[in-house]
C-alpha cells in the first residue's frame, strides 16, 4: 500500500523513513567540553544545558557502550504518565555514543516534534524507553543498535550504532478511537460518500461512478463535533482513509496499521489536505476531494498517477 506520510510533511530525523542532519550548534568549543566530560554510570554526562527548555550538550560516551536500552530522569516533570496510544510532543537531541557531534536536535529548528507513542512512528529505543515517562521531564535514551537503526544505519548514523538522546516531554494527549459529533447529510450524489460509525473501525468510502471529479477542492462535515477550530499552526492527529477518485483504488489507510498519523500542517506539503482541515473542528470526521493542483499534480509518483484527484475521509482525532 502507498503511504501518504511522506508527501505529507517534511520528514524528521526520528521517522523511520528519514534521517538527517541538522545540528546548527555543535562548535568547536562545546565539542571539546562534552569529550573531556566523562561517561557517569553508563550516560554520557550533559557538561552544558542541562535544565529542561535548554539545548543539551552532551559527553562523548566512554568505555564499552551497553548492549541494552539505557533511561534516566534528568529532572522529573509532574505531569500525566505516558502510555502507547498518547500523541505526545517533545524537544531532542540525538547523538552517536563514539561521537561528541549531535546528528540532530530540534532545539536549534524552533520546532518540537509530535508522535503517537508506540505507534511505531520512531525508533523502538523511543517506543520503549519513553513509556511510563512524565510530562515536563527531561530524560536521557542509551539505545542499542537493534533498538535503533540496526545493522543498516541511516545517514549520517553508521551502522550497529549506538544512539544517545535528551528528550524534553513538553505534551502529551490521549486520542479517542474515533471522531464524534452530529452527522451532517450527504445529499450531493456527485461527491463520495463516508460512513458515520464511531466504533474506532475505518468509515466506508464510496466514490460515484461514471461522474466527473470536482476541479475545486471539497471539504465537507461528515460528523460535525463542537471541538476547537483547526489553525494553521496547529499539529493535528487523524486517522484516515485515502482513495483515487478515477478507479476507487484506496493507496492508504491509517486504520490498517492501528497507527494514527501526526503533522504540523504548516509542514505539510499536500496542499488540499492542509487547506481542508484548517478551520474545521476538532473530533470531527471530514470528506476531502483534492483535485490535482492541490494535490501531487502531473507527476506520478508510485501507485498514484499523474493528474490525480484525491478522496480522504479524515477523523480529526486530536490537535496538539
Amino acid at each position: 500500500m502507498r503511504r501518504i506520510a511522506g508527501l505529507l510533511v517534511v520528514p524528521l530525523l526520528l521517522v523511520s523513513a528519514a534521517c538527517g542532519s541538522d545540528d546548527k550548534g555543535s562548535d568547536s568549543a562545546s565539542a571539546s567540553a562534552s569529550a573531556s566530560a566523562p561517561t557517569e554510570g553508563g550516560f554520557p554526562a550533559i557538561t552544558a544545558g542541562a535544565k529542561f527548555g535548554e539545548k543539551p550538550t552532551l559527553a562523548k560516551g566512554t568505555g564499552t557502550p551497553p548492549k541494552e536500552l539505557k533511561t534516566k530522569v534528568i529532572s522529573e516533570g509532574d505531569g500525566a504518565t505516558l502510555k502507547n496510544g498518547d500523541a505526545i510532543q517533545v524537544n531532542y537531541l540525538g547523538q552517536a555514543w563514539d561521537s561528541d557531534k549531535p546528528f540532530d536536535n530540534s532545539f536549534d529548528r524552533k520546532q518540537p516534534f509530535d508522535l503517537t507513542l508506540g505507534a511505531g512512528m520512531v525508533i523502538q529505543g523511543w517506543d520503549k524507553g519513553l513509556v511510563g515517562q512524565k510530562v515536563g521531564s527531561r530524560v536521557e535514551l542509551v539505545i542499542p543498535p537493534d533498538l535503533g537503526y540496526g545493522a543498516q544505519g541511516q545517514d549520517p548514523i553508521k551502522p550497529n550504532a549506538t544512539l544517545v538522546f535528551v528528550v524534553d516531554v513538553l505534551k502529551a494527549k490521549q486520542i479517542p478511537a474515533s471522531a464524534k459529533g452530529t452527522p451532517v447529510a450527504q445529499d450531493n450524489t456527485d461527491l463520495p460518500k463516508v460512513g458515520t460509525n464511531t466504533d474506532g473501525k475505518a468509515p466506508t468510502l464510496t466514490i460515484p461512478s461514471k461522474v466527473t471529479p470536482p476541479k475545486k477542492l471539497v471539504s465537507n462535515y461528515v460528523l460535525e463535533s463542537k471541538g476547537e477550530v483547526v489553525k494553521e499552526t496547529d499539529t493535528v492527529v487523524a486517522n484516515y482513509v485515502a482513495k483515487l477518485w478515477k478507479d476507487g483504488k484506496e493507496f492508504d489507510n491509517t486504520y490498517t496499521t492501528g497507527k494514527t498519523a501526526s503533522f504540523p500542517l504548516a509542514q505539510v506539503t499536500l496542499k488540499g489536505l492542509k487547506n481542508g482541515l484548517i478551520g474545521k473542528k476538532i473530533g470531527s470526521r471530514v470528506l476531502l476531494v483534492i483535485p490535482p493542483d492541490q494535490g501531487l499534480g502531473d507527476k506520478a509518483q508510485q501507485s498514484i498517477p499523474a493528474n490525480s484527484t484525491l478522496v480522504f475521509a479524515v477523523d480529526i482525532l486530536a490537535k496538539m
